[in-house]
């Protein structure tokens, strides 16, 4: 809160944002990281989850109105829908008056679903096209660290890396140690021209192996002449959700955390990390790939808008 020059108190104060409908599929969990996040910020939630985990949501929605129901809340503050007809998900996404903020988390079919047909404020949860540069002055120990647990440790998760961007002066060095890291640790590598030159042993990438969101134990990788080329790459092929760059030099750094605009970019760590449990954040209700409204994890306060209070003491203008 603050005073105008006229007098005036003025509060900044948040606000739910009224009814959200989440529309994500499979992961039953996030039936209730939905719910309660909602719920603790006010708001009422449609959840419309994936047909293979019906039965999962179900039993998960009723304990949350049971619960609800017992500390006399109403009920309908969480309402699930079960049914996968197309027609009926296009109804509920033109009520306008009904529903406030529409949250697709899914794949690439389901956004442009929502895209498409949505009347209401969408904040998308799209893919993680997530890029990794190993820039001429990393230390190339920690680059393959960073890569490969990028890749391994949840490869089916929308912060996992997809692809690696290598600068030529160390290509030599580091292709041949990702080719070897990737024999020992079970996951497939899909080189440009360059890469097979240095390692032979993996395989040759298409097109439309960058800019691919694999969800699988397979990584792009390509090498580019310096940090410009990185960065054309990325612009290019990204989806804004997260992109990391290993390097010594702070300056590049720097340069790397201006010029690209994703959702979330990191120096010297992994993709994994961009995470509402791992930035500190608390639960997440999903990442958002839309720079409107909110802009990466989405937790309590993104699930809010901000409104005011003015309190004054007869002052006219």
């Amino acid at each position: 809160s603050y005073e105008t020059g006229a007098g005036l108190m003025v509060e900044r104060v948040r606000a739910p944002l009224g009814v959200v409908a989440m529309i994500y599929e499979a992961r039953p969990g996030v039936t209730i990281d939905a719910f309660a996040l909602c719920f603790k910020a006010g708001n009422a939630c449609v959840l419309k989850g994936g047909r293979e985990a019906n039965r999962s949501n179900h039993v998960l929605a009723s304990i949350a109105r049971g619960v609800l129901r017992d500390h006399g809340v109403p009920e309908d503050a969480v309402v699930l829908i079960t049914s996968s007809d197309r027609e009926e998900m296009k109804r509920l996404l033109t009520r306008t008056e009904d529903v406030d903020l529409v949250i697709p988390r899914g794949g690439e079919g389901l956004i442009r679903f929502v895209r498409e047909h949505s009347k209401i404020p969408t904040v998308q949860h799209d893919r993680g096209v997530c890029h990794c540069y190993v820039d001429a002055r990393a230390d190339l120990v920690m680059a393959l660290e960073i890569v490969a647990t990028g890749k391994t440790s949840a490869p089916a998760t929308c912060n996992s890396l997809e692809c690696v961007l290598i600068h030529e002066a160390v290509a030599p060095a580091f292709v041949p140690m990702l080719a070897a890291r990737a024999r020992e640790d079970g996951f497939e590598v899909r080189g440009d021209k360059r890469v097979l030159e240095l390692a032979p042993e993996v395989t040759g990438a298409t097109p439309a192996d960058f800019g691919r969101e694999y969800l699988d134990l397979v990584l792009a990788a390509r090498v580019v002449p310096d940090v410009d080329r990185a960065i054309e790459h990325i612009h290019r092929y990204g989806s804004n959700h997260t992109e990391a760059i290993v390097t010594g030099d702070a300056g590049v750094a720097e340069r790397f955390c201006r010029e690209v605009q994703s959702s979330c970019v990191v120096v010297n760590a992994s993709t994994r990390f961009n995470d509402g449990f791992s930035l500190g954040l608390g639960a997440e209700i999903g990442i958002s790939t839309s720079r409107v409204h909110a802009y990466g994890p989405m937790g309590l306060e993104e699930l809010t808008c901000q409104r005011w209070v003015v309190r004054g003491a007869g002052q006219t203008r």
